[in-house]
């Protein structure tokens, strides 16, 4: 089952964010979250911010078409994600 969602304005994105790692990259899926490898670290919302830059150039998007919706504090986020559904975000993201 995927972690990504279908929603009125577009799909939520469950993901599970790894700061201080060696490189920015989108590391698979694992418990039906998708794994981001982040080079920034976990302070001051560097890792969020890191973390919707990289979805947003993965996905084709403007970074205004990311936020947050859960989990800001935590490893653990759901991202809304506006202007594309469920399939196509993990299409993009080379997911599928």
């Amino acid at each position: 089952m995927s972690r990504a969602t279908d929603g009125d304005r577009g799909a939520r994105l469950e993901v599970r964010v790894f700061p201080r790692s060696r490189h920015d990259a989108i590391d698979g899926r694992h418990d039906g979250r998708v794994r981001v490898r982040l080079t920034a670290p976990p302070v001051d919302g560097k890792a969020n911010s890191a973390l919707l830059r990289l979805l947003a150039s993965e996905l084709g998007l403007r970074r205004s078409q990311l936020r947050i919706e859960s989990g800001e504090t935590h490893r653990d986020k759901a991202v809304r994600v506006d202007g594309l559904d469920e399939v196509e975000v993990l299409r993009r993201l080379g997911l599928e």
